[in-house]
């Protein structure tokens, strides 16, 4: 689907079957176009993604469909903007960034320049991405629009205050980036234990000022300072709650719990994780969903043993594990196939199937082989894994780092006991899914978009007609794709930061496409050509194995020219800002 209205008006794209995305003029212009969508709060609608230039909407097609939620957008009156009323943030800063000499020969300013107008200057945050706490800062000030650095650096440290085009930010965490650094800031960006985490939310103002004071300002709050030198929002504290109370004893019942039932990992193979259905609805602070890289699987598993479906559990990668049983329970297995192997404390050995429920007595070992079809196995006990949540999930995120870590050898994971009587079981055994192994050749159904105007129509065809293989580079983050021919640009502009899906082909300059996975930045600065239509099949797609795509309704190309999509010339704030 794509629409060419006038310069002035939203331009649409298909992003995905559930995906629609939504390119503005310039960033004030998206700016507002998020704040009309926020207000309007259409029917379907279950996540914005604003970016540089787009909002990635996301739906429930069960309610809605592009076409209806593209004449919505057209219809939405203006929301003014709510900066009154917008909470205000002050940074203390060190202006003593490696980068600040450079960046005031590039702007033809002393670094004293640019350190007051730095200062002088009104930032907005306008969209999140990258990283948890991660906001892009747009200013009133036309002097700032530095390029990037043309090698981006391995480490920025934590606090780092930094310009890139049009924003400015800070890094909320150690990791590569290739902004050019100005200075540094204590301000804790992104604190669980803090309400909202992220400091930078969109629509946030922000000022900066030299360093001397010790906390980070907020404007209308009166909560005591934490340990970050962030003061919280009103209302963040205040006298125990009943439902504080409540918490609390679910705490110590659920320790109770967990010393009766839990697992013992003797063994996690490759790489072990709790998961569940992830944590959508936090796109506006930096956070991807995550989840269970095949939902198909640990819903499957959950049902199997009487837990909601939305419980978390465990998933193993590649197989190879060993689990010790305390106290008795009902377990099933799902997703790729490989033996499944339950020996009793007293030497009996049973060998349960794929995808039915089973039992466990206090003191088996349970070991799941080494996966045959299929690369994800999804373990599921009665009660689910109880772990610490953030942002209400068990899930654990491995690009973010939100979440529990990978469980090790030696850990102990305790299980909740059922409060009430199970979830409806599901009595009938999971339904076997054909599974590919290393060397065979799958086919992927794809929907095309919302870059693919990006690439010749050779490039395209490539896509569709030429064999893929996955390799080795590969992980819940995303698969990294080799064909024989790389896929060929039409255009060679760097494209603006924009929100990305699960399933979406992302292709870096090399024309070598990466399937994103369910950990992937929320935001990227690379074409997306294509995003493919069943997720959990691609999760279970080990290397090695060949891919073709193909696609049954190819939507008409993006008859817009590149003079229409001029925004798209703008900075670019890819996937590797941190």
């Amino acid at each position: 689907m794509t629409s060419t209205p006038p310069a002035d008006s939203p331009i649409f794209h298909t992003a995905s079957r559930r995906h629609l995305l939504v390119e503005c003029a310039d960033l004030t212009a998206t700016m507002a176009l998020h704040r009309s969508l926020e207000a309007a709060d259409l029917p379907g609608v279950t996540e914005l993604i604003p970016a540089a230039r787009t909002v990635l909407i996301s739906f429930d097609p069960a309610r809605t469909h592009a076409e209806i939620l593209a004449e919505a957008v057209r219809g939405l009156g203006h929301t003014e903007s709510a900066s009154d009323a917008a909470r205000e943030v002050t940074i203390d800063v060190h202006y003593d960034g490696d980068d600040l000499a450079e960046v005031a020969d590039l702007l033809s300013v002393s670094p004293d320049e640019v350190i007051k107008r730095h200062q002088a200057a009104t930032w907005q945050v306008a969209f999140a991405g990258f990283a948890p706490g991660f906001g892009y800062l747009a200013g009133d000030d036309e002097l700032f629009n530095v390029p990037r650095r043309s090698s981006p650096r391995t480490r920025v440290p934590v606090g780092s205050v930094a310009l890139a085009g049009e924003f400015t930010g800070v890094y909320p965490r150690s990791s590569p980036g290739g902004w050019e650094l100005i200075g540094r800031t204590d301000a804790k960006l992104w604190d669980l234990d803090r309400e909202p985490p992220a400091l930078f939310v969109p629509g946030t103002i922000v000022k900066f000022a030299e360093a001397g004071r010790e906390t980070v300002e907020v404007a209308g709050s009166s909560a005591r300072s934490g340990a970050s030198g962030f003061s919280g929002s009103p209302g963040a504290e205040g006298s125990e709650s009943d439902s504080a109370v409540d918490s609390a004893a679910d705490s110590a019942s659920d320790s109770a719990a967990a010393a009766s039932h839990a697992l013992e990992v003797l063994r996690p193979g490759l790489q072990l994780l709790i998961q569940d259905l992830g944590r959508p609805g936090f796109a506006s602070m930096g956070v991807s969903a995550a989840g269970a890289a095949d939902r198909t699987a640990l819903t499957a598993a959950n049902r199997l043993v009487g837990n909601a479906e939305t419980a978390a559990g465990l998933e193993s990668f590649g197989g190879a594990v060993l689990l010790r049983a305390t106290g008795d329970g009902v377990a099933a297995v799902t997703g790729a196939t490989g033996s499944i192997t339950v020996t009793a404390a007293d030497g009996t050995v049973l060998t349960p199937r794929l995808g039915e429920a089973f039992a466990l007595a206090d003191g088996d070992e349970l070991e799941l082989g080494p996966t045959e079809r299929g690369v994800r196995r999804y373990f599921a006990v009665r009660g689910g894994i109880a772990v610490e949540t953030a942002l209400d999930s068990s899930s654990a995120d491995t690009l973010a780092g939100l979440g529990p870590a990978a469980v090790d050898n030696g850990t102990t994971v305790g299980v909740h006991a059922p409060r009430t009587a199970p979830h409806l079981v599901d009595p009938n055994p999971a339904q076997p899914r054909d599974l590919p192994q290393a060397g065979e050749t799958v086919t992927l159904s794809v929907t095309l978009g919302p870059r693919e105007d990006w690439f010749t129509e050779a490039g395209i065809e490539t896509l569709l007609s030429q064999e893929w293989t996955v390799t080795h580079e590969s992980d819940r983050v995303g698969l990294r794709l080799n064909g024989e021919v790389p896929l060929e640009r039409a255009r060679t502009g760097e494209l603006p930061s924009e929100g990305a899906v699960t399933g979406a082909l992302q292709v870096p300059p090399n024309g070598q496409p990466v399937l994103f996975g369910p950990d992937h930045p929320l935001t990227g600065g690379y074409p997306i050509i294509a995003s493919i239509d069943d997720v959990d099949l691609a999760a279970q797609l080990p290397p090695g194995v060949k891919l073709r795509f193909t696609t049954s309704a190819r939507p008409t190309p993006n008859a817009h020219s590149a003079e229409a999509s001029s925004t798209a010339a703008g900075p670019r704030t890819n996937e590797n800002e941190g």
